[in-house]
């Protein structure tokens, strides 16, 4: 059985995305006590998580808290130095190309080829996940009209606004229909109202059925989460809903406190605790 495609909150003429129907609330995703080290430095401490079917958790934390390593990690872009990474089912150790033919992948910053045009890239893409025929003409035609690309079709991609890079690299992202969407820092550089478009996309995919992991440093984000951990020096400060977190600092003098007084209360209170150790 397949889901049904997204809803037209992806625009006039959506793309379609369709995932395999299973347990909603089966994790396609463990982390299990994952460590990075460089040399002497560990990058990532132990670190565990499990994010379930269809959910948009976020992984939120200043730069250097680790994130970008651990989804790297995730991603079987860098091997673990220890623990255990599970993802669509497969031991990233031993079946990570299996993984990664189950997942979309969108870098921090522009990654496509900026001297070809828009359309070039979307069918490069489309080739390079086996895509071909009809079959990758109406994927290239779809992602040009789902994304509002179509107009720009034969525009070189790094003549794009930020904004619209955004939208190609979501778009060659999604080519092979995926599963999991990995998304690292990607409203960086954008202006609010882009942010506030991309946001609407990643739930109407979740609400589809892919399951979306995102990298953040705005706090605001973590609020269009379902949930999401909390990172600072490679650990897990806190995990939750964004309103479970919230909540843990709620009182007299913060009757409805923002992420980001979670965030530096956590941050404060981690540093007190190191502080006090002898």
């Amino acid at each position: 059985m397949r889901l049904a495609a997204v809803g037209a909150i992806l625009g006039p003429n959506a793309m379609p995305i369709t995932t395999s129907a299973a347990d909603p609330n089966q994790p396609v995703i463990r982390v299990e006590e994952v460590q990075r080290r460089f040399g002497d430095f560990f990058a990532v401490k132990g670190v565990s998580f499990e994010v379930r079917r269809g959910e948009v958790f976020g992984l939120l934390g200043a730069n250097g808290a680790g994130k970008s390593t651990t989804f790297r990690m995730l991603c079987g872009l860098l091997p673990p130095s220890a623990g255990h990474l599970t993802v669509a089912g497969h031991d990233l150790r031993h079946a990570a190309a299996k993984a990664r033919g189950r997942i979309g992948y969108m870098a921090q910053r522009f990654s496509l080829y900026a001297n070809l045009t828009v359309a070039q890239n979307l069918n490069f893409f489309a080739r390079a996940y086996g895509l071909s025929g009809r079959n990758g003409q109406g994927r290239v035609r779809l992602a040009l009209e789902g994304f509002d690309l179509t107009e720009f079709a034969d525009t070189e991609s790094g003549d794009l606004s930020q904004g619209y890079k955004q939208r190609l690299a979501m778009a060659a992202a999604l080519m092979h229909e995926p599963e999991i969407l990995f998304l690292d820092e990607p409203t960086s550089g954008v202006d609010p109202l882009a942010r506030r478009e991309f946001w609407q996309r990643i739930n109407a995919l979740a609400e589809s059925g892919v399951t979306i992991l995102v990298t953040t440093h705005f706090m605001d984000e973590a609020n269009y989460c379902d949930r999401l951990v909390i990172m600072a020096e490679g650990e897990v400060l806190a995990e939750g809903t964004p309103a479970d977190l919230k909540a843990r600092l709620k009182g007299p003098g913060r009757p409805d406190p923002t992420m980001e007084d979670t965030f530096i209360a956590l941050i404060e209170g981690r540093a007190d605790t190191l502080g006090a150790l002898p």
